[in-house]
């Protein structure tokens, strides 16, 4: 299989798992936000916990076929979280508080703000050249 082909499989697989992992994110927020009438910034931060421990777990294995090592990789995603979930919950709290933005609106374009941002950062500096070596899927 080509380079090509494998990179975009590759990219069609984080994103259905990144749609899944948006549901479960999307669904725990609704209800701590709009059931529950919890505070946006708790609600964002519960259920974007929740979708990057599910997210990280089937993209290692499924989608980057990676055997790195497991917690250098997490530390790596917990890097690129410890800059963007503060930036995102203060930045969304501050578009819902200050500008009266739908705090719906906000999580969907930081949703795809994240999406965007971790794959890139997953791919190439989480993984980097360490993908495909699981041994499930053969190196071409």
């Amino acid at each position: 299989m080509t380079n090509k082909r494998k990179e975009l499989i590759r990219t069609l697989k984080f994103t259905l798992f990144s749609i899944s992992a948006g549901l479960i994110q999307e669904g725990t927020f609704l209800l701590m936000y709009n059931v529950l009438h919890w505070d946006y910034w708790p609600s964002y931060l519960i259920s974007l916990v929740l979708s990057v421990v599910y997210n990280f777990t089937v993209n290692r294995k499924f989608t980057f076929h990676s055997a790195a090592n497991v917690p250098v990789a997490m530390a790596k995603v917990f890097g690129y979280y410890c800059v963007f979930t503060p930036l995102s919950t203060i930045g969304g709290d501050w578009l819902v508080k200050q500008c009266g933005w739908n705090g719906n609106l906000v999580q969907i374009l930081t949703m795809l703000l994240n999406f965007v941002t971790e794959f890139l950062f997953t791919r190439f500096v989480v993984y980097g050249k360490q993908v495909d070596n699981d041994g499930t899927v053969p190196n071409a």
